[in-house]
């Protein structure tokens, strides 16, 4: 069985236009490129500030055709896909004369919202060289509209709901030089970038992007043991629970544990240091994922170092802390334990002890199992993302690209969903020519 149809109805359906005729086509083989001619269709001309239809202004043949357009679409059987059409004006009862909406494209851009969806999609999961392949277009014009995009969309975008937030800083280039990110703890997404890691950066959000309302209504803050972050959450959110992030609190004391461990090899003969070889990852290691060839190395290790055992023995005895059901059963045993390493007479762990002292309220506040776990994952999203891209030249391109993979709003949703091309319906998203 067979079919009739004109080429224009035929490139319409496979390009899944609706709301959208083609009035025209042309195919350009060395250039590579497929022109189409297209109008509005079944929809009048409406206004783009308040979508009810205006009366149209006439015009001449010159007229219409200075006023022609070209924008992008995405590239259909390795061709690249050009459409082209003359706006017209109208006039409308509340704004006066103005341009018609154009309902395939945002306002003053050279490329159709579907192929702002999918330059987005893509460049969450590849490089934009690579996506900029597929797509058709030089990798720098790529970035140069993927950055636009992300601004465009990001545009006037406030928090809303932030109750739980974590604060954490990331190296993004050589030279100490990092930016500070606030994360929404409970929708597991990066709310707000800042460049730097002084208490200037950290006020500047809660300042400036935060309302007085907003740091009201916040419950928890969780951070690493930072006085910058500290004294921060407590000017700005003196109602807020400040929680010490468990990893750190850990990652401290294994610090002081390693010191203990150098101090001991460094007074040791060389038939002593033969013993201490390769046990650093084993006492660092957390004693239940210890295998049994590691026990055995342990209860060695207790009979010929025993200050480096008892270090060790004190270490894994801080994860019970987080066990307990009862915080006052939590806090007397963190009494103990803290006494416990005071009297060890080690004195890498006694500075630990101090530390703890200092921290006192935000370690204990870690038993209610809030954590920075969140910010610690995304952490390493964004560190693959900069690898991904060997680095970022540009601050703002680099808090783009965050904002893009792991912000607190999906940039591709954001455009408008309009008719889905079935080219594209594998990717999970409606949309797009209307």
């Amino acid at each position: 069985m067979t079919f009739k149809s004109s080429p224009n109805l035929l490139l319409r359906t496979l390009l899944g236009f609706k709301n959208l005729a083609v009035t025209g086509h042309e195919i350009l083989v060395r250039k590579g490129v497929l022109w189409l001619s297209v109008k509005p269709h079944k929809n009048g001309a409406l206004c783009p500030h308040c979508g009810r239809p205006g009366k149209i202004v006439k015009r001449n043949r010159k007229q219409i055709a200075r006023a022609s357009r070209t924008w992008r679409d995405l590239p259909v059987g390795g061709l690249a896909t050009a459409i082209t059409y003359s706006p017209r004006e109208i006039i409308c009862r509340t704004h006066r004369r103005v341009q018609e909406d154009i309902p395939w494209a945002a306002p003053h851009s050279r490329t159709t919202l579907r192929f702002e969806f999918q330059m987005m999609r893509l460049c969450k999961v590849m490089t934009q060289k690579e996506a900029a392949a597929l797509l058709g277009v030089p990798a720098s014009t790529l970035a140069e509209m993927l950055h636009r995009c992300v601004e465009r969309y990001r545009d006037g975008h406030k928090l809303r709901g932030l109750k739980n937030l974590g604060i954490d800083e990331i190296s993004y280039k050589r030279g100490h030089r990092y930016l500070t990110i606030v994360y929404d703890l409970d929708r597991s997404h990066v709310v707000w970038v800042g460049e730097g890691k002084g208490r200037e950066t950290i006020d500047r959000f809660f300042n400036e992007v935060m309302s007085a309302g907003q740091r009201a209504r916040v419950e928890t803050a969780s951070c690493d043991m930072s006085r910058t972050y500290i004294g921060a959450i407590e000017h700005h959110l003196p109602k807020a629970l400040l929680v010490l992030d468990r990893f750190h609190v850990i990652k401290s004391l294994n610090e002081c544990v390693d010191e203990v461990r150098k101090g001991v090899w460094r007074a040791a003969s060389k038939a002593e240091r033969k013993e201490l070889k390769g046990v650093r990852f084993i006492i660092l290691k957390n004693k239940k994922n210890r295998t049994p060839h590691e026990h055995e190395v342990m209860a060695e290790l207790a009979r010929t170092q025993r200050q480096v055992a008892r270090a060790c023995e004190l270490k894994d005895e801080l994860s019970h802390f987080w066990t307990y059901l009862n915080p006052d059963n939590a806090e007397n045993f963190l009494k103990g334990w803290k006494k416990r390493i005071k009297l060890s007479r080690i004195e890498p762990l006694k500075k630990f002890a101090k530390t703890l002292e200092a921290h006192w309220d935000g370690v204990l506040a870690s038993w209610t199992g809030v954590t920075n776990a969140v910010a610690e994952g995304l952490n390493r999203i964004i560190r693959m993302t900069k690898n991904r891209a060997s680095g970022y030249r540009s601050t703002d391109n680099f808090t783009n690209m965050i904002y893009l993979i792991a912000g607190d709003l999906d940039l591709p949703g954001q455009i408008p969903a309009i008719n889905c091309p079935r080219i594209i319906k594998p990717l999970h998203h409606k949309m797009l020519c209307r």
